[in-house]
């Protein structure tokens, strides 16, 4: 039987972190022994990279992005078809969630590829636990719809499912539109909804607070920043 690689999925800094301050390290070694990488981005792949005594110049470099067509995934397993451990590496954070690593991960699973997970940094899990939110049921539904009406009108769904299943309701959003889609929070959903704001989580402007529609809307000079934001809601009676 013809033996694949293993696709390791290498969970990267949500602040810039170098990777020797994040990873175990066990799975340090496994890093430094990689040749082949499928990354979403090179040159940030290369400066988390560097300072673990890995020669760059000579990696295999492959690009998985929100570009990426169906048709380029088996480029992308080609190392690992030949027998190379490959790792998978998104922007920020961990892999193939919220990230399109999934598609390669998917079909991994279907050739029969050894898929192992490395542990590492998630800012949606960071998030729910410094919420005090329910973390029993929780749901995360990535992005929301970039057209206002429909944004607000899935946001009072999201609320809807909460109240109905008392479900932590988790998303994100490009951070150029946090503002926009604070303002419709806080417009749209019931005073007694809770709503958790986790900004940089484990950067230097870390923020993570949790208080009532109510309470938010009573706030005075709430700063919301370009920067990358986890958004928590929970629906209460």
């Amino acid at each position: 039987m013809k033996r694949f690689g293993t696709l390791y999925l290498v969970p990267t800094s949500l602040s810039g972190k170098p990777l020797k301050e994040e990873l175990k390290n066990s799975d340090l070694k496994i890093l430094r022994d990689l040749k082949h990488f499928i990354v979403e981005t090179p040159k940030t792949a290369r400066a988390y990279l560097a300072g673990l005594d890995i020669v760059l110049q000579e990696l295999d470099m492959r690009v998985l992005d929100e570009h990426t067509r169906s048709k380029d995934i088996s480029y992308l397993l080609e190392p690992l078809i030949q027998g190379n451990d490959v790792g998978l590496m998104s922007d920020a954070g961990t892999p193939a969630v919220a990230d399109p690593g999934s598609l390669v991960v998917r079909e991994c699973h279907k050739i029969g590829i050894k898929v192992v997970p490395l542990v590492g940094p998630s800012s949606i899990l960071l998030a729910l636990m410094s919420s005090g939110m329910n973390g029993q049921q929780f749901c995360f539904n990535g992005y929301l719809p970039r057209d206002p009406n429909k944004r607000k009108a899935k946001i009072k769904q999201l609320e809807r499912e909460s109240l109905r299943r008392n479900m932590s309701q988790i998303f994100i959003e490009a951070p150029y539109r946090n503002s926009s889609l604070f303002k419709d929070i806080i417009q749209v959903c019931n005073p007694n909804t809770d709503l958790c704001l986790a900004v940089d989580i484990t950067g230097e402007k870390e923020y993570i607070k949790t208080q009532s529609i109510k309470e938010w809307r009573l706030e005075k000079d709430i700063k919301i920043l370009d920067i990358p934001m986890i958004y928590i809601i929970l629906a209460n009676r």
